[in-house]
């Protein structure tokens, strides 16, 4: 006998059992064609990560922007100074010289 054929009567009962067949079907089917399968959830876990990478990111960003916020509202120089550095303004004597660095 060869080999393949002993190994499929060592399997054949276990197939036959309805039990078993109807196990082998349910996790078939939860893994591949269910709504919540295995693909999507995986696929659902790094969105998921993703998201909180990007939540993390956004609220350092907020905390980083309020605390310059304050800054700006208390002391009129910082404001001169982000208004120079931000939008390129100037007084009505001074010349601005705009240095583009390519890479």
């Amino acid at each position: 006998m060869s080999s393949a054929l002993k190994i499929w009567k060592k399997i054949l009962p276990f197939v036959k059992n309805k039990f078993i067949l109807s196990f082998i079907i349910f996790i078939t089917w939860l893994l591949f064609f269910d709504r919540n399968n295995l693909i999507d959830r995986a696929k659902e876990l790094r969105h998921l990560k993703q998201l909180e990478k990007d939540k993390k990111y956004y609220i350092e960003r907020i905390d980083k922007d309020s605390k310059r916020l304050k800054q700006l509202k208390t002391n009129s120089k910082n404001l001169e100074k982000f208004a120079r550095e931000q939008y390129l303004m100037k007084k009505d004597d001074e010349d601005i010289f705009v240095i583009v660095e390519e890479d």
